[in-house]
């Protein structure tokens, strides 16, 4: 029997049963790998010795009478999460030595679950691209089309879930890093509440692993079914012990409802900065019209809805206000410079981007007192819906395009060229404001590529999404293989 694709639900129940053990799970992916990763190239750091070590451990606890909520289970773990002994770089040439001693906060809720870990997966250098391209472990191609990038930053481990490397992964997501290749790969990813998983040691080397409550970013799980979400999130939830003093599970409140026919639902199918491609409006037309047809509410615009236009602005000030942050000083005084030129009626987002990265603290502050405005208004849209149907990019997983810098780029919308960078505001629907949203795949688009939404749900109550996202699984299908 193949296991590769196996969800790690079904994989918990076989191995309970006695149907087959973690170290036969350990090498049919490790063979699966071997086989088909020198074309897709999501596992950029393999760690088959010590996989294999893990899973006869798994198999004698479990002979012992043991259990974990992942015992025995192959996943994979994002690049960028340190684990003791192996490389964390960031996609740097500079640190392609850098290797800590000890594991990332995550990392070790993994293996305290029982995972097998079979390596890391590839990012893009300093994870700030929507393409997942290093100088050190090249780049990874998309499982549906290998020409076409498998999305970014999380675009290691969405390939891997997609290729049948693992049945779960981590990752974590800022300008849309878990949900932009879930998109792209046609698998599932939930962007959590901001600050309800710990990040410690997810951090760019060599740079210590503290503690640290990061603004916007978060860390999330990769999954193959809706339901391996939630398993996956119920490990990653809850506070830091390092400052809490003891690990303990977070009480998030349940799902709002159980049935479909219960849900409140708002479909936002275009935003005012970007054009929303067409094979993505179909998508987020196939889940309208699977709610409908499921007796849920939809509806297609609230006056509650707080104003996209400001919010895109203000998560790009407040993304770039930390991203230059570490800059060196001269280059952050030229860009002081270039700012202090620009024309006060440009409103362009590449504006924002440069007005962002030399924000004075005075004005963070300000703006961080308009995201509380903006937090607030989705509280009250909250009490008439219970989630909001969103695009994730404009369109499905596009060629690879690693020609100059980034902000030289630009992302082709049905024919319409916008500058690359303008694409996460979609995504940022969710990240600005810090909500969680569970990224959910539709069918596939004219040319056969994969295509998703986010459900964005309020805050601290990611079981709702999580849990349409399951319903709508049952309506519309999920995951499909690759060709």
């Amino acid at each position: 029997m193949d296991w590769n694709y196996r969800s790690a639900e079904e994989l918990s129940t076989a191995l309970r049963a006695g149907e087959v053990t973690a170290v036969e799970l350990t090498d049919a992916a490790i063979a699966r790998i071997e086989r088909d990763d020198k074309v897709i190239n999501a596992i950029c750091v393999p760690d088959f010795e010590n996989a294999r070590a893990d899973a006869r451990r798994a198999d004698q606890a479990r002979g012992r009478g043991e259990d974990g909520p992942l015992l025995g289970i192959p996943v994979t773990v994002k690049e960028s999460y340190n684990m003791a002994g192996l490389p964390t770089t960031w996609g740097m040439p500079q640190y392609a030595d850098f290797v800590p001693d000890e594991d990332a906060v995550q990392v070790s809720r993994l293996k305290a679950a029982g995972a097998v870990i079979l390596g890391k997966t590839n990012v893009p250098e300093t994870l700030r691209d929507i393409q997942s391209c290093n100088e050190i472990y090249g780049t990874t191609n998309n499982p549906w089309d290998h020409d076409r990038t498998s999305g970014g930053s999380s675009g290691g481990s969405a390939a891997a879930l997609a290729a049948g490397f693992g049945a779960l992964s981590i990752g974590s997501d800022l300008g849309g890093s878990l949900r932009t290749p879930a998109h792209f790969c046609g698998v599932y990813a939930h962007k959590p509440t901001l600050g309800l998983a710990p990040t410690r040691g997810m951090v760019a080397p060599p740079a210590p692993a503290l503690p640290i409550d990061l603004d916007l970013a978060v860390v999330g799980p990769m999954a193959r079914t809706a339901r391996d979400l939630t398993l996956l999130l119920d490990i990653m939830a809850g506070p830091d012990p390092l400052t809490h003093g003891v690990a303990y599970n977070v009480a998030l409140p349940p799902a709002r409802h159980e049935r479909l026919s219960d849900f409140r639902v708002l479909i936002i199918e275009d935003h005012p900065l970007i054009a929303t491609g067409s094979a993505v409006r179909a998508g987020v037309n196939r889940v309208a019209e699977a709610l409908v047809d499921g007796g849920a509410r939809v509806e297609r615009h609230s006056p509650l809805l707080p104003d996209l236009t400001e919010a895109a602005t203000l998560y790009m000030q407040l993304m770039l206000s930390n991203a230059a942050a570490s800059l060196p000083v001269d280059v952050y005084e030229q860009l002081r410079t270039q700012a202090a030129a620009l024309s006060a009626d440009d409103r362009s987002l590449d504006a924002a981007r440069l007005r962002g990265m030399v924000l004075s603290h005075r004005d963070w502050v300000e703006a961080n007192n308009r995201r509380e405005l903006h937090r607030h208004g989705w509280r009250q849209l909250f009490t008439e819906f219970d989630a909001v149907v969103c695009p994730i990019t404009p369109t499905p997983a596009f060629p690879h395009n690693h020609n100059g810098g980034l902000e030289d780029r630009h992302i082709d919308i049905d024919g319409v060229e916008y500058p690359y960078f303008d694409q996460i505001v979609l995504a940022g629907v969710a990240t600005m404001p810090g909500l969680p949203a569970t990224a959910i795949p539709t069918g596939p688009s004219p040319e056969g590529l994969p295509v998703g939404v986010q459900l964005i749900g309020p805050m601290f109550e990611d079981r709702t999404p999580l849990r349409l996202a399951e319903l709508l699984e049952q309506r519309i299908g999920g995951f499909q293989a690759p060709n």
